[in-house]
């Protein structure tokens, strides 16, 4: 039997070893921390791709929430309230900055997206929404928003057909009619739920709040009693295979969209806005209602996210802050509920995970 002699190695090369063996453990360990610490998926059901500058120059501030909701004099004129009260957040206790420019309103959206692991159906000027998507192609889905005075720029019942046929955009909304003082049920409305039935394109109509004093802020047909839920129960009735999400959840009119799922079963609710922009205890008296009332698998997390990237996250606290959720009702309003309604393929949820 021969025995081989074995060559004893310069101590400072075991030392080197050691330092790139230490190394390399330590980029393994981070490794697996991040992968152990790396948020689960949220389905935000409500972004919008804007400018910085959309609605007015100059840093805006948003409550989150609001302390004080429309509070003014009336010999005043509220325009100038409100826009005072947005630029220098004096309704608010808590509050988020608007960016500066429309490279930092992108790159911050973006990055809230992927901090919180966040995919976004997003909404806006169609051109800008294409910039967002190629610029994050694996967070952003597209959607389409609509109003009547789009058809002025040519966004026509055909022309939608054409885009949703092509499968670049996913969604149809927000619908934000109410503003104009329309409803989903409004018979100038119906050939676009037509189209979007006839084609299995899910609807995101914008029922609840808009900001505070809304007809006197430039939206001069804008009425609260087209809160209501039940302002979409007859295109409902009329589209019974409609995909329809309620944005907002017809806050504040809570009895109006209880009786509105209730009827309709498949009728869902998004969480837009209200989730940070109202005050919390309010929040979540309105969220425990609906999921005490049976619809807690028919409830969408949305952010509403327009000028305050900030937003996002606070708004996915407070659903997983929410002390009356199980873990599982906090899963499915931030992903798995979404998942369901968009109809993701088993393929399409792995990779989120």
């Amino acid at each position: 039997m021969e025995i081989r002699s074995h060559r004893i190695l310069p101590v400072s090369l075991l030392q080197s070893m050691r330092k790139h063996l230490y190394t390399i453990l330590l980029l393994s360990s981070i490794s697996f921390t991040q992968a152990q610490s790396r948020k689960p998926p949220v389905i935000d059901m409500h972004l919008h791709a804007l400018r910085a500058n959309d609605h007015g120059h100059g840093i805006t501030y948003i409550g989150t929430p609001f302390r004080d909701l429309g509070l003014t004099d009336p010999k005043n004129n509220y325009r100038d309230v409100f826009d005072k009260a947005m630029a220098t957040h004096a309704w608010a206790d808590k509050y988020v900055a608007s960016p500066v420019s429309d490279d930092s309103m992108k790159y911050l959206t973006l990055k809230a997206l992927e901090d919180n692991n966040v995919y976004a159906v997003t909404s806006g000027e169609y051109d800008l929404v294409r910039d967002w998507k190629k610029a994050a192609p694996g967070r952003i889905i597209n959607s389409a928003y609509w109003n009547f005075g789009s058809l002025k720029d040519g966004v026509t019942v055909d022309s939608l057909e054409k885009l949703f046929r092509s499968g670049e955009f996913k969604v149809f909304g927000e619908i934000a009619i109410q503003y104009e003082g329309f409803t989903a049920s409004d018979s100038a409305f119906e050939p676009f739920l037509a189209m979007a039935e006839r084609l299995d394109i899910p609807v995101g109509i914008h029922v609840g709040n808009g900001p505070p004093g809304a007809p006197y802020c430039g939206a001069e047909h804008y009425r609260a009693k087209l809160h209501s839920a039940l302002t979409l129960e007859d295109a409902l009735l009329k589209h019974p295979r409609l995909r329809v999400y309620a944005m907002h959840a017809g806050w504040p009119m809570l009895d109006d969209m209880l009786a509105t799922l209730y009827a309709h079963p498949q009728l869902y609710v998004d969480l837009a806005a209200i989730c940070y922009f109202i005050p919390t205890k309010e929040f979540y008296f309105y969220l425990q209602r609906l999921v005490n009332a049976g619809f807690g698998k028919r409830i969408l997390f949305g952010s509403d996210n327009m000028l305050w990237p900030g937003t996002i996250k606070i708004g996915i606290d407070n659903i997983n802050n929410a002390p009356f959720l199980s873990a599982e009702q906090k899963r499915d309003i931030l992903f798995n509920n979404a998942a369901r309604f968009l109809r993701l393929t088993p393929k399409e949820i792995q990779r989120m995970q």
